[in-house]
């Protein structure tokens, strides 16, 4: 750190040699003394000036060091007091970024209210202070929200743009009724008039499965538009419960065959508009269908006038 230097010896009777050169001497034991260190040169060479008086002084100079001592002392005990935002927040907004507009694009079920709910504005809170990512990850809570990006607009605007998940049906569990979307989550409960207009699924795995069956549906619009709701039986296969009542019974397998059958009799012979209760499609050779109780009642009486009909026959002869 100190540099030692021999003390030069001058002849008796002699003067040192002078020089214009500074002296960095500024000690000596003995036959040694110490030269400061290059980057301590410059500061003790101010030093000794101010204390000789060649350097003036500007007036105040000591009343603006106290401010910005107990300025910074101020921030240091703010810091170590947790309460730095608060002071960003009342400082920032004191010179003009408080958020005064909020404008939220891209929404068409969730409200600006519950935008501003997840953001917890105030009126003091500032533009600076506020944390971009924080308030993404607050507006992405909301169940409508697939994604949304944050932006700040100085001096005092937020712009939100929200990407909404895209309902699919009305899931019934149970007794529970909820809007779902195409993965099968869950956006909210049903409630009246909101979803009123989407396809009604039911039981157990139809929220995991409705899409690739209404995918299989897209192809038959003449029976979509007849299906009042889609019920999922045992987690294995599909019955399409028709407005007029009847219930199809779709196979587990070859959806798209059994339903091109449907078509064929239905413009055939007018299938689906008889008075039958269902139509059981889940046998690839056969179908099966069941009549009406009424119609049951009807088919029985006509097999008994037709039994007793060769028995009158035979008394007449």
């Amino acid at each position: 750190m100190f540099a030692l230097k021999g003390k030069k010896v001058h002849p008796r009777g002699a003067a040192p040699v002078s020089s214009d050169r500074p002296s960095y001497t500024y000690g000596a034991f003995g036959r040694f003394r110490f030269v400061l260190p290059k980057f301590l040169r410059k500061p003790v060479r101010v030093f000794t000036r101010m204390v000789e008086g060649e350097v003036h002084i500007p007036n105040h100079t000591g009343t603006l060091g106290a401010v910005v001592f107990l300025a910074l002392t101020g921030a240091y005990g703010a810091i170590l007091g947790g309460h730095a935002p608060e002071v960003v927040k009342v400082t920032t907004s004191t010179f003009g970024f408080a958020i005064e507009d909020v404008k939220v694009v891209g929404n068409k079920e969730t409200s600006e209210i519950d935008v501003l709910g997840a953001l917890g504005l105030d009126g003091e809170t500032s533009l600076v202070g506020l944390s971009a990512a924080d308030a993404q990850k607050a507006v992405a809570t909301l169940p409508w929200v697939e994604s949304v990006d944050v932006f700040k607009v100085y001096p005092n605007t937020i712009q939100i743009s929200i990407h909404e998940r895209t309902a699919m049906a009305v899931w019934q569990n149970g007794d529970d009724l909820s809007i779902i979307d195409a993965d099968g989550r869950v956006i909210v409960p049903y409630t009246a008039g909101r979803g009123s207009t989407l396809p009604l699924i039911m039981g157990v795995g139809a929220d995991k499965q409705a899409k690739i069956l209404f995918a299989q549906l897209a192809a038959f619009p003449q029976i979509v538009s007849e299906v009042k709701a889609y019920s999922r039986v045992a987690d294995r296969r599909w019955d399409l419960i028709l407005k007029n009542g009847v219930n199809l019974m779709l196979p587990e397998y070859r959806i798209d065959q059994a339903l091109a059958d449907v078509v064929r009799m239905d413009r055939k012979d007018g299938l689906l508009s008889r008075a039958i209760a269902s139509v059981d499609m889940r046998l690839p050779d056969r179908v099966v269908l069941k009549l009406t109780p009424d119609a049951m009642v009807q088919r029985v009486e006509f097999l008994k006038a037709r039994d007793k009909a060769p028995k009158r026959s035979e008394k007449r002869i």
